[in-house]
């Protein structure tokens, strides 16, 4: 088995990782980063699955996903990143050097470390959903929903909780309507965010309602929608449909070795330090909340930056 030593390793790669590893390059400090293989998803993160990108600054008429992803990548790696396709499998941050195990039980040694390997949307488990995935079905309605195969055309997001609500209340500026399906009759979501779709006027809610299947010829023309009381089953017809029922980040692999919250992200405190002084965090791992492409290259940069300060201070 191989052991590689290292100043410092980028585990995860994506717009964080890859921005990361870009400024780390340019510090002389001559980082490994770890893409990951499979195990949360492919390499290059979310982005990979996405079309078309309209909000990322410095592309005038948008960019495609994996596009976008393949040039970071070569710039990472222009600018002097190693890269190295594998998942990591296990850590141990008790103590410095801190050691990596991956797929192939190779193990790694670094002085500091940085995690950027993301978070996945949580999907419906089925066939027709994987047929229409980005030829209608998105889990990411920021991103997609203004993209033109949704203007003025009808709407649906699944989900009940505050980003199910959000995301319908953002594609009523696209969509001609927007409907909420949610399995239960009352919603997860905040008061002031139940309020504002309610009485939107081109929200409508179809309460106790789950997809049975999805359709359409090239792209998705509507979704069959079981009643969870009834049983019963009716026809939607929409052109767009917007999951929001969750992310899971991909931290199974750190085990106890830094603070998680009680939906598994990585707690951090200014922005990018975890419970374990010289190890960090970037992007989408420890951000529950906004889950953007620009935001995650950001604390890429934030957490690249923290830690060469960090190594200046504890050589």
């Amino acid at each position: 088995m191989a052991h590689s030593k290292e100043k410092i390793i980028v585990i995860g790669s994506g717009p964080a990782g890859f921005t990361a590893g870009i400024y780390l390059a340019r510090a002389n400090l001559n980082p490994l980063l770890i893409e990951g293989f499979m195990a949360g998803g492919m390499p290059g993160g979310q982005l990979m699955s996405t079309a078309e990108v309209e909000n990322y600054p410095g592309f005038a008429n948008g960019i495609d996903g994996q596009k976008l992803m393949g040039e970071m990548r070569q710039q990472a790696e222009n600018s002097g990143v190693r890269m190295n396709m594998v998942d990591i499998t296990s850590v141990d941050f008790s103590s410095r050097p801190f050691t990596m195990t991956d797929m192939n039980g190779d193990t790694y040694e670094a002085d500091s470390v940085i995690i950027s390997t993301g978070a996945n949307a949580r999907r419906l488990d089925m066939d027709s959903e994987r047929q229409y995935w980005m030829k209608g079905i998105s889990a990411c309605a920021v991103c997609d929903g203004a993209l033109p195969i949704f203007r003025n055309k009808p709407l649906a997001v699944i989900g009940g909780g505050d980003t199910a609500l959000e995301e319908a209340e953002h594609l009523t500026k696209f969509g001609s309507k927007v409907y909420i399906i949610h399995r239960r009759d009352e919603f997860r979501g905040s008061k002031i965010l139940q309020k504002r779709v309610m009485e939107h006027d081109k929200i409508e809610i179809l309460w106790n309602k789950v997809p049975e299947e999805f359709y359409g010829s090239n792209v998705l023309e509507g979704v069959k929608l079981k009643d969870t009381v009834t049983g019963e089953i009716s026809d939607l017809i929409v052109s767009g449909c917007f999951q929001a029922i969750g992310h899971r980040p991909n931290t199974s692999f750190l085990g106890d070795s830094v603070v998680l919250d009680a939906t598994g992200y990585i707690r951090t405190e200014n922005g990018v330090e975890t419970s374990v002084s010289g190890v960090f965090a970037a992007g989408d791992v420890q951000d529950p909340q906004w889950r953007q492409a620009i935001i995650a290259a950001g604390s890429g940069a934030h957490a690249a930056l923290a830690a060469e300060r960090w190594l200046n201070e504890h050589k």
